[in-house]
C-alpha cells in the first residue's frame, strides 16, 4: 500500500513515527496510540534517516531537533483546535492535508463539530487499512482530492462543508513542500470559503532555513526523498493578511509554544541570518 504513495505523502509516515516515539516517552506532550500502526514500516526508516543527519555520531547537534519540533507542534496545534471546538459558534473543523492525523480517533469533539479531512486518495486509503476497524470520535468526513485540483472545494461542500459558517483549518506539514505560487493558490482559495471570523493555523518555516549553510544536513535529506523544501517566508503574518486574515505567530520555545521542550535559544525577531519555524494562528477578517 505505501508504494501508491508519492514522496511527500510518504512525509506523513514520518510524522507518525515521530508521534510513535513522543507516545513512549515518560514525559510526553501528548498520547497518539494510532501513530505506530499508522507509521508502518517506512515511517521508522525515515525517522532514523533525519536523526543521523541531526544528532550525528561524530559531532555536536547543528540542526534543529526534529523530534522536539514535532512533538511542540503536534501539542500546539492539539490545544488550538481543541480551544476552537470548545467556542459554541464552532461546528466544522478542516484538516488540510490530514496525512495520517489522528486527532479524530484519539481526542473526543464536540457532537456539533463536523471534523472533515482532506487528502489525496492513495493518503486516505493507506490510512483506513492500517487503521482498521478504529472508529472515529466525532462526525467524520474524508474528502479524497488533492488540494491543487481545480474543483476540491466542491467536494468538500459536497461532504458537507457549509462556507457561510464560521470554520477552523488546520494546514499542517504542507507550506514548505509546495512553491510559492502554489501557497498563495491554497491561501487564497480556504479564504474564499471560509465565512468572517474563520480560524486558521499552519506552520511554516522562514526563506533563510532554505539557504543557510547549516541547514544543508536536513535539507538533503528531505531532497534525497524527492519532497525538498521550497517555500518560507520571513513574515508570515504579512504572507496571511494578504488573504483577510489576522494573525500572530509563534516559534517553538517562545511562551505559548514550548513546554518545556525546545532545546534552542530563540533569537528575536530583528535577527536575520538565522533558522526560524513559525506557527501561525488567527482568524479571518
Amino acid at each position: 500500500m505505501t508504494a501508491s504513495l508519492d514522496a511527500v505523502e510518504r512525509t506523513a509516515l514520518l510524522t507518525a513515527a515521530l508521534r510513535a516515539a513522543e507516545t513512549r516517552r515518560p514525559d510526553r506532550l501528548y498520547e497518539d496510540p494510532y501513530a505506530d500502526a499508522l507509521a508502518g514500516d517506512i515511517g521508522p526508516e525515515l525517522l532514523a534517516q533525519v536523526r543521523a543527519a541531526t544528532f550525528p555520531a561524530d559531532g555536536e547537534r547543528t540542526l534543529p531537533s526534529t523530534p522536539d519540533y514535532n512533538a511542540i507542534r503536534t501539542r500546539f496545534f492539539d490545544d488550538y483546535l481543541k480551544e476552537a471546538a470548545a467556542d459554541p459558534a464552532t461546528t466544522q473543523i478542516v484538516l488540510a492535508p490530514a496525512g495520517m492525523d489522528s486527532r479524530a480517533y484519539r481526542t473526543d469533539w464536540p457532537a456539533r463539530v463536523r471534523w472533515f479531512e482532506v487528502d489525496r486518495p492513495a493518503v486516505l486509503a493507506y490510512k483506513q487499512q492500517r487503521l482498521g476497524a478504529v472508529q472515529a470520535r466525532t462526525d467524520h468526513r474524508k474528502v479524497a482530492v488533492d488540494l491543487t485540483s481545480p474543483d476540491w472545494e466542491q467536494d468538500l461542500q459536497n461532504a458537507g462543508y457549509d462556507p457561510s459558517a464560521p470554520s477552523t483549518w488546520l494546514l499542517e506539514g504542507l507550506l514548505y513542500y509546495i512553491p510559492e505560487a502554489d501557497t498563495h493558490r491554497i491561501l487564497q482559495r480556504v479564504a474564499a470559503i471560509s465565512a468572517p471570523g474563520s480560524r486558521i493555523a499552519a506552520d511554516i518555516v522562514n526563506a533563510d532555513a532554505l539557504t543557510l549553510a547549516h541547514m544543508r544536513g536536513l535539507l538533503d535529506v528531505f531532497e534525497s526523498w524527492g519532497c525538498p523544501w521550497l517555500f518560507g517566508t520571513n513574515e508570515p503574518e504579512a504572507l496571511f493578511d494578504q488573504y483577510g486574515y489576522t494573525t500572530r505567530a509563534l516559534q517553538p520555545g517562545e511562551d505559548g509554544a514550548d513546554f518545556g521542550r525546545w532545546p534552542d535559544p530563540v533569537p528575536p525577531r530583528s535577527v536575520q541570518g538565522v533558522r526560524r519555524v513559525f506557527f501561525v494562528h488567527g482568524r479571518r477578517r
